[in-house]
């Protein structure tokens, strides 16, 4: 294969977003239209199926295999193939983006190397669900993985302790798992030792798909038993209102009218 054939090769990591056609980025329909195979989780793969055409290659696989998928697509792309890897919510957050680019730098890949890589972003679980909840992330927020497969449980446990003393709003990806079944209780006690058991709750899963379910709760009701891998936890702050269907966090915009008409 020549070098200006290698050149060629293109690895674009595709988001898919929440799993609603609707919210595809027309960027990322334009790169799976374009591309000569499709890589991914074979349930993602299945929500863009109908956007594919026959000549292309589709290869799926399962989950957990996330390093092996990120070295195929590699290959792939550096062989000359214009490849796009797709993934839920934004590839950045938790998702694709993480293993290809942890994958290139163990083979010394740089800027300018072949493949050239791009990512295309998209609506992240977060920001569905906020925007399902009217106004939750409207002020300072965090995300925190409660997954311990790759991060040791004592990182992540201080890492809940500073979000709660810091007082941000916390959406927690990976909540629960059949194997995995005691985090997010450790994680809602030590909430407790710093916010008010009233604090708001939203338990979104299935975001923005048929199956879509989001319940609010507190903090002291939160029932983890409702709560699986498809499932966002999201943690309000001591100013976080419920209103009805809707949760705001204000930012002090009132205040800082208030402020203004006095002075």
């Amino acid at each position: 294969m020549t070098d200006s054939k290698k050149a060629q090769g293109q690895l674009t990591i595709v988001s898919l977003g929440p799993g609603d056609l609707n919210y595809l980025a027309p960027a990322a329909r334009a790169a799976l239209q374009a591309a000569d195979v499709i890589v991914g989780y074979r349930f993602y793969v299945g929500l863009i199926r109908d956007l594919l055409a026959p000549h292309q290659q589709i290869v799926d696989s399962e989950l957990g295999e996330e390093m092996a998928r990120a070295n195929l697509a590699i290959d792939l792309a550096a062989r000359g193939q214009r490849v796009a890897l797709v993934s839920s919510g934004d590839a950045g957050v938790y998702a694709m983006a993480g293993p290809v680019f942890e994958a290139l730098a163990n083979r010394g890949w740089t800027t300018g190397s072949v493949p050239t890589v791009e990512v295309i972003p998209g609506i992240s679980a977060l920001q569905a669900a906020a925007a399902r909840l009217g106004a939750l992330i409207a002020h300072d927020f965090c995300t925190i993985s409660l997954s311990d497969l790759h991060t040791e449980w004592p990182i992540i446990a201080r890492r809940v302790e500073a979000a709660a003393v810091g007082d941000f709003v916390i959406g927690f990806y990976n909540p629960r798992s059949a194997g995995r079944h005691w985090q997010l209780a450790e994680a809602r006690r030590i909430l407790l030792t710093q916010r008010s058991a009233a604090t708001p709750v939203a338990i979104a899963r299935h975001l923005m798909r048929p199956a879509e379910q989001i319940t609010l709760t507190t903090l002291g009701e939160l029932d983890v038993e409702q709560v699986d891998m498809m499932t966002l936890v999201i943690v309000g702050n001591s100013q976080t209102v419920r209103l009805g269907a809707h949760l705001a966090t204000p930012r002090g915009y009132t205040a800082k009218i208030a402020q203004s008409v006095t002075a």
